[in-house]
């Protein structure tokens, strides 16, 4: 189920919406304990190779380790080495789907600004912009409603850890004219222009993105951050872990720890009734960056993914080639993700900021006018 959450000031916040018809949501099995199937007759890929030194070396890892390592290691990981989206790629997401997506979220970022009051200031602040085009098509907006923003400094800042994805998204959002920092420790390592003359700037964490009001999206963003799992037992909550599969040194397999984790006795609610919790603790600590800034500086967010109100158990899982692939067969060559606990979100926003949602993504894009919309493009394309 895709998912919004929003966040902004007490008296400025907007939601979260989730979807029935998600283009990567399948059906996850329970996998504890379950060996990887690697293909037969190929060499273990150079991720796996590392993985399992690292294992031989300090024992078992969390899940949330082993997920980090994956998809952001600097040199093998999975989003840092490949353009995994669109047909060719493990999966779609809606802005590559139609532009409307978009169109309608730059609709409700300027609704969120003059209900602010119209600050001089707009920052688009997006976490995992894709291909750029969720921002190409906000921008779209901002261009055909420039009237509005008369007098306004408007500026684009993606956060974005892959340096493919982020050559794709400046030629989506600046010709190909952006240019990369001169020494790797800069904060801003890449910066560029649209054609209107926006500038656009790359940040490897949000951290880095400057204060100001701005409007932050993050679209199928916090269903890629790692996640500690946990599983009951009748000793108590234990964690569940990745080692090397003792049968077969070339695959790896879950485990669960046979004594409590500093993770499993931290994360885990008392009155925790599932028998399986996942649990994105990097997750929170973004919620809680966002909703810092919007308090001082103002603003809005909204977090659009698949994911539930604290009801799900085991929805890890890997996609590779729009198919779903074993989370622990070939490391580094599919994407994982894990459904997005909203009220986990919700909690760690704290008080400071006002939160509404969720609300199903039909609910939000048919309030955002998406019928009237729809009929417009399909009469005229253009338009």
């Amino acid at each position: 189920m895709r998912s919004f959450l929003g966040f902004k000031t007490q008296q400025l916040l907007r939601g979260v919406f989730s979807s029935s018809t998600a283009v990567r949501w399948r059906a996850a099995q329970t996998r504890l304990l379950c060996s990887s199937s690697p293909d037969e007759g190929k060499r273990p890929p150079s991720m796996l190779r590392h993985l399992t030194s690292k294992l031989k070396a300090t024992g078992p890892i969390s899940v949330a380790e082993f997920m980090r390592e994956v998809l952001t290691n600097p040199v093998t990981g999975y989003y840092v080495r490949n353009n995994m989206l669109g047909p060719d790629g493990d999966f779609i997401t809606s802005p590559e789907i139609s532009q409307i997506f978009g169109e309608l979220l730059g609709v409700w970022i300027l609704s969120e600004w003059m209900g602010a009051g119209r600050p001089k200031q707009l920052q688009l602040v997006e976490l995992g912009p894709g291909k750029g085009s969720l921002a190409s098509d906000v921008l779209r907006v901002f261009s055909q409603l420039q009237s509005v923003l008369c007098e306004a400094s408007v500026s684009v800042h993606l956060v974005e850890v892959s340096p493919a994805l982020s050559r794709l998204q400046a030629q989506t959002l600046t010709g190909g004219s952006s240019r990369e920092a001169d020494a790797e420790d800069e904060l801003v390592y890449r910066r560029g222009e649209t054609a209107a003359g926006l500038p656009v700037s790359w940040y490897r964490r949000l951290d880095d993105v400057p204060t100001g009001f701005s409007i932050f999206i993050a679209h199928e963003f916090f269903d890629a951050l790692p996640i500690h799992k946990f599983q009951r037992t009748e000793k108590g909550w234990r964690e569940v872990m990745v080692d090397i599969d003792p049968e077969k040194s070339d695959q790896l397999r879950f485990v669960v720890t046979p004594s409590p984790t500093l993770a499993s006795s931290t994360f885990v609610h008392a009155d925790e009734r599932r028998d399986h919790v996942e649990v994105c603790a990097e997750g929170g600590v973004i919620v809680q960056q966002l909703a810092r800034r919007i308090v001082e500086d103002g603003g809005a967010a909204l977090i659009a993914d698949y994911g539930h109100e604290g009801t799900k158990t085991d929805t890890f899982r890997g996609f590779k080639g729009h198919r779903l692939h074993d989370v622990l067969a070939s490391p580094g060559s599919a994407d994982l993700t894990a459904d997005v606990d909203f009220s986990y979100l919700r909690r760690t926003a704290g008080g400071g900021v006002a939160c509404l949602g969720p609300v199903t993504q039909r609910t939000f894009l048919k309030n955002m006018g998406i019928d009237t919309r729809m009929q417009k493009y399909v009469s005229s394309p253009d338009v």
